[in-house]
């Protein structure tokens, strides 16, 4: 609030003195400008007044004219008179204090045949504004005019306004302080109402929202930016949360089967046959664990950059038949129909174990959420509207994904809650795979679901390397 009102303080101080100056110039230039005027009128009354006749200047004026004696009697106050060698004719006392002007000067500006306005100053050190120039005569000889008229006035007034305003500047500067610090109390009142708010959010009250003003202005943008944020800490919160559960079930299952075989084969097992059944339950256990913490070491390696892709021209139609081919067992337990079509010549530069590991999660999800009686269709094949382009498809006629859950289904840990997916075992990693695979490959991911008619993934990757920017088909990032 302090930094405020001194920038508010500085600002304004600053914009008051320039006003001053601007207004101190204004005045004064307005009121030469009226001088200035005044000189021109008074140039050409000297001309009508004034005659020179055998060099001698003769001033042609009624003298029981009071108006016109007068106007005599101002031109000649500050008035020189020569001729066109700078020979002195007439001038004036006042003239004379403020220094005559050179015979060069007079021949130069005679010469030139145009007037001239220059300000000097007498000892007195008041100021004056001086026109001269040529004066013809009538017997066609040049001569030289110089008029002046003091400027003194105009200084007092100009000096009067800024002793007056220099006066009334400290009290607007402080009226300014007064107003900037109530300003900027006023601007940072809701920001302080948000740190309080701020202050209150907690790992176990992440669904505090601070409301809007409803001003529609940068402090409401920040206000939506942090409950934004919220949001997605709490959601974030609640995935780890969640894989908390997932992983503590799924490892306590495995655990507990080990033990419980082994405890049986201590103390009941008598022959070799019985141990050694035992040991591969066991064994069988052991790798399902080894699994989960396997593809928990591989996706934090992936995310920070130690796997590195070994990228090379790949039959992407034989890889998924191969993968297809994997499952269909599976599939046949399930009584779900499982099917490939393949464009022969479809080519993806790619990482072969890493393309396994996307067809084998997209087509491990479909056969996991397909019910019995379902489809699995699995297509691949040049993009038809860009042929640089490998497109792989993976559709099924599962229970689907509901709308609002389709932009998160890529997030890690993050598995779709509902009553028909609560009963099938799972981490939420799967497709977090999927998606860094895509996006490792510079390609695209996406997704059409329906509930309950199915879903169908639609996977984009570059069928040569790079050799300039060229745009994907779809968004680069995993997109609905």
């Amino acid at each position: 609030r302090f930094r405020l009102t001194v920038s508010y303080v500085l600002f304004f101080s600053v914009l008051l003195v320039g006003i001053g100056m601007l207004f101190r110039q204004t005045l004064r230039s307005q009121l030469d400008g009226e001088v200035r005027a005044t000189l021109e009128e008074e140039w050409g009354a000297a001309k009508a007044y004034l005659r020179i006749e055998n060099k001698r200047p003769i001033w042609v004026a009624d003298s029981s004219d009071p108006e016109e004696a007068y106007i005599v009697e101002r031109l000649r106050r500050v008035y020189l008179l020569t001729d066109s060698t700078g020979y002195l004719l007439e001038y004036s006392e006042t003239y004379a204090s403020l220094g005559l002007d050179s015979p060069q000067e007079i021949q130069r500006i005679v010469k030139s045949g145009k007037p001239e306005f220059r300000e000097r100053n007498d000892k007195a050190g008041i100021p004056f504004l001086i026109k001269a120039g040529e004066l013809p005569s009538k017997e066609g000889e040049r001569y030289f005019l110089a008029l002046g008229r003091s400027l003194e006035a105009n200084q007092r007034t100009v000096d009067a306004f800024m002793r007056r305003y220099l006066l009334l500047l400290p009290g607007l500067i402080a009226l300014m302080c007064l107003l900037g610090w109530l300003l900027a109390g006023r601007a940072v009142h809701p920001v302080n109402q948000v740190a309080q708010a701020a202050e209150g959010v907690t790992g176990s009250n992440l669904s505090l929202r601070i409301p809007k003003r409803g001003a529609d202005d940068e402090l409401d943008h920040l206000i939506d930016s942090f409950n934004q944020m919220t949001a997605r800490l709490g959601q974030s919160f609640e995935q780890i949360r969640r894989f908390s559960t997932d992983v503590s079930h799924e490892l306590r299952t495995p655990l507990t089967a080990i033990r419980g075989q082994l405890e049986v084969a201590l103390f009941t097992a008598q022959t070799t046959e019985q141990f050694r059944e035992a040991m591969v339950n066991a064994l069988e256990d052991v790798e399902r664990l080894s699994s989960i913490v396997r593809a928990l070491l591989l996706l934090s390696q992936a995310e920070s950059g130690q796997l590195v892709l070994q990228k090379a021209a790949l039959d992407l139609g034989a890889i998924a038949e191969d993968v297809v081919d994997q499952f269909q067992i599976p599939a046949e337990e399930k009584g779900v129909e499982l099917s490939v079509h393949v464009q022969a010549g479809t080519i993806a530069f790619a990482d072969k174990t890493q393309v396994e590991r996307l067809i084998s999660n997209l087509v491990s999800n479909a056969v996991k959420y397909t019910p019995r009686g379902g489809r699995i269709q699995v297509s691949v094949m040049t993009d038809p509207t860009h042929q640089d382009w490998a497109r792989l498809e993976v559709a099924d006629t599962g229970v689907g994904i509901p709308a609002e859950n389709l932009s998160q289904i890529f997030d890690r840990f993050y598995r779709v809650r509902n009553a028909e997916t609560n009963l099938i075992q799972g981490l939420g990693l799967g497709l977090s795979f999927v998606a860094w695979i895509v996006s490792a490959h510079g390609g695209s991911i996406n997704v059409e679901s329906e509930p309950g008619e199915g879903s169908r993934f639609i996977v984009h990757l570059p069928s040569a390397p790079p050799t300039s920017v060229t745009p994907s088909p779809e968004p680069a990032a995993a997109a609905v």
